[in-house]
């Protein structure tokens, strides 16, 4: 039995027979290391010449984008990260200069330090990280069973808790309200959704949110780490506009719910094809596999081809093994393919995709009290300790 809160955000298997490590994980950002790491041919074209500066960022207690927009604010460089990394945890990440011309060589605050490691031709992308590595420490974990947890090559590469909002499982809710044009009901979600995993204060605050007359009288009350609530809930007082309001929430962001919405019917359809009995780790004829460069393609029998899910989107082709899977996702969703365009907010819409169906795990490795291994790229350590560990209760666990 999956917890509830996997449910909430569309898991509703295990995918491996151990039995459960137990422990707890993210007790201190110190103990959650995570770097990300460049293709070799990436790493060969920086120099002291190029048009466009790249930066490690190091961070602790600090989310990326909030860190880029700090940087952005105080130094008025805009900078572009590769990856999304969380606020609790250590991470080392590539982040790069989107305008040629003004560089910084190293800033150092409490959170963050930015590093100039040099210059590039073009800016990079995405496709330019191979992956991440990750060192973490499980605490109070029954490590006989951990050194017994040998199918980190057969795990199902679902998005992870922090995608959907670890405590407050939310975003792919509001997503899913942008889509159905209901500007409304996304506001009103956003600002006074509460979860029994929420601070105590913060569903006080939401409780009152409920009334939209509230508003402009709870607004002082709304703590400062609500950054996007009081974006939104200062527009709402303002001109009473939901779609005005969600605009005024950093683009990223706005996508990001979209995505998470998108990222909430991948994991059911990979939840459902796997409880259906659909081979996920072989690719078959006919299916569209990642190759060894990470290019998309149809089946050709290569052994080093990686089975790719569909994420739905506008641009949606049924022409795959999982559509019955996600037509009926999507008919029980009550949305449709065409609806990921949004004409009112198209910086927000998406053509869809495919992902990996399996998480590709290197050098796994037990170093007692720690657990290291390497992940590619868009993939969750928290959904392979969350099949190590099998916690009863995710975020008591530190997930």
């Amino acid at each position: 039995m999956v917890p509830n809160l996997d449910k909430l955000i569309g898991i509703s298997t295990y995918c491996t027979k151990t039995e459960g490590t137990g422990g707890k994980i993210k007790s201190s950002p110190e103990q959650f290391f995570v770097s990300e790491i460049l293709r070799d041919k990436v790493l060969d074209k920086i120099s002291s010449s190029g048009s466009y500066a790249i930066y490690k960022l190091k961070k602790q207690g600090i989310d990326t984008n909030h860190a880029l927009s700090d940087i952005f604010t105080k130094y008025g460089l805009r900078l572009k990260a590769l990856g999304l990394k969380d606020a609790n945890a250590t991470t080392e990440q590539y982040v790069c200069d989107m305008t040629t011309g003004r560089s910084a060589d190293t800033l150092i605050t409490n959170r963050y330090t930015l590093e100039k490691i040099g210059l590039v031709q073009k800016p990079l992308t995405k496709k330019d990280m191979v992956g991440n590595h990750f060192k973490i420490k499980i605490e109070n974990a029954d490590f006989v069973k951990v050194a017994q947890f040998t199918d980190h090559d057969k795990i199902l590469n679902f998005f992870g808790y922090q995608r959907f909002g670890s405590k407050r499982p939310v975003s792919h809710i509001i997503g899913k309200a942008i889509l159905q044009k209901n500007f409304d009901y996304a506001v009103e979600t956003l600002l006074s959704f509460t979860s029994e995993y929420d601070l105590v204060h913060n569903n006080k605050v939401r409780e009152m949110l409920k009334d939209k007359s509230n508003y402009a009288k709870v607004f002082d009350q709304v703590p400062p780490q609500m950054d996007i609530e009081r974006i939104v809930l200062s527009e709402m007082i303002s001109h009473d506009n939901p779609l005005k309001a969600l605009r005024a929430i950093p683009i990223q962001l706005r996508r990001f719910f979209v995505e998470a919405f998108q990222s909430f019917v991948y994991n059911q359809t990979m939840s459902r094809a796997y409880e259906f009995g659909e081979n996920m780790i072989q690719p078959q004829q006919g299916d569209v596999c990642f190759d060894k460069d990470d290019n998309l393609g149809r089946y050709e029998n290569d052994p080093k081809q990686r089975l790719a899910i569909p994420l739905v989107g506008y641009s949606y082709s049924k022409k795959n093994r999982f559509d019955s899977f996600i037509s009926q996702i999507l008919v029980e969703q009550q949305i449709t393919p065409k609806e990921f365009f949004v004409k009112e907010m198209q910086e927000a819409s998406t053509e869809g995709g495919f992902r990996q169906a399996i998480i590709s795990c290197n050098d796994f490795a037990i170093k007692e009290p720690y657990v290291e291994f390497t992940l590619s790229r868009g993939s969750y350590a928290t959904t392979l300790l969350r099949e190590i560990i099998k916690p009863s209760d995710p975020i008591a666990a530190g997930f």
